[in-house]
């Protein structure tokens, strides 16, 4: 599996860090995506470009960053597959939706992105967000409007084996891209990411779910993003990270 580092942050801010995530998760080989002084718009095209033509040689991982970067490299992904007449899956991994509205439609931030993935025509039936529990009124609306399938960290808790299966099953028949945002875990195991959101599922919970999904045979892409060395402690995020690469690699 290949292995690219997208340092990108544009969370306005809020998620200052993540771009130094790469080498402290990572020691193997790690192809980096040279920025230099572009801007905003020239670097999401520069992320969608490099991911496209990733797509067709072979397995990926792409390491951030924060969520931001999902949305060029998704939409890519979503491209590749109509051009090569297959159907593109969507599985996130987040303890939030990220469907805010886009304060700038090109370059949607950490929060945005899939809104943005979702109004490019990305098919919504074919996305299912897993472990989200933090909903803004905005986005409780637009997921109802928009009916986006749900996994609460309960469903998948107590039932665990079942629900490992329902995912695998969601992503039968299609190409499967899964990204994978660490705030999804408690912050007990993973405290290194701006965002704590207590109540999340346990990374020994999240590690299962992930080996059950590298066995897909149609598993084409995984993301990782948020995490933030400079929040850690201990290195355990850092860590964690490392231990789900493992897992596709």
């Amino acid at each position: 599996m290949k292995m690219i580092n997208v340092p990108l942050v544009n969370g306005l801010g809020k998620t200052k860090g993540v771009e130094e995530a790469g080498n402290k998760v990572w020691k193997g080989d790690l192809e980096k995506i040279d920025f230099g002084e572009k801007d905003l718009i020239e670097i999401n095209d520069l992320i969608y470009n490099k991911s496209f033509k990733e797509f067709g040689a072979g397995k990926v991982c792409f390491l951030g960053g924060d969520h931001s970067m999902s949305y060029p490299i998704t939409r890519a992904f979503f491209d590749w597959c109509e051009n090569e007449s297959k159907k593109p899956c969507l599985i996130v991994f987040d303890a939030h939706p990220d469907l805010m509205e886009p304060v700038d439609r090109k370059i949607p931030t950490h929060e945005e992105w899939l809104r943005g993935l979702v109004e490019d025509g990305f098919p919504v039936e074919n996305i299912l967000l897993v472990g989200v529990r933090n909903i803004d009124v905005v986005e409780k609306k637009y997921l109802q409007e928009k009916g986006i399938k749900r996994m609460s960290v309960e469903e998948l808790m107590f039932n665990l084996e079942t629900k490992s299966d329902a995912i695998m099953e969601f992503g039968y028949g299609k190409e499967v891209y899964v990204s994978i945002d660490i705030d999804v875990v408690d912050p007990a195991y993973a405290p290194g990411t701006g965002y704590l959101e207590p109540g999340g599922i346990s990374s020994r919970e999240l590690l299962y779910v992930l080996r059950r999904i590298s066995k897909m045979k149609n598993l084409r892409a995984i993301d990782l993003v948020e995490i933030n060395p400079s929040c850690d402690f201990n290195d355990m995020t850092s860590r964690l990270g490392e231990k789900i690469i493992n897992i596709f690699y």
